[in-house]
C-alpha cells in the first residue's frame, strides 16, 4: 500500500489487505476480523466460512470472498 503513493487509501482496500494477511498467518484470526468486517448476522455466516476455509484447496488463494 506505502508503494502506491497515494496519500489516502479507501478502508476497503485495508480491510481486504487485513484479511489477506490473516488468512495466510492465522485462520481463527481471519474468522474473527472477517466477521466483524463483513458484519456476521448470525452463527450461519460462521459456519458458512469455516467450512469454506476447511474444504479450500491450500494451494489456492483462500480470499476470494473478501470482499462481500
Amino acid at each position: 500500500m506505502r508503494a502506491s503513493g497515494e496519500r489516502e487509501i479507501p478502508s476497503r482496500d485495508v480491510g481486504s489487505a487485513v484479511m489477506k494477511e490473516l488468512h495466510k498467518l492465522d485462520q481463527v484470526a481471519y474468522v474473527r476480523f472477517a466477521s466483524v468486517y463483513r458484519s456476521f448476522q448470525d452463527i450461519d455466516q460462521f459456519r458458512q466460512e469455516i467450512d469454506r476455509l476447511s474444504s479450500k484447496d491450500p494451494s489456492t488463494d483462500a480470499t476470494d470472498k473478501v470482499d462481500e
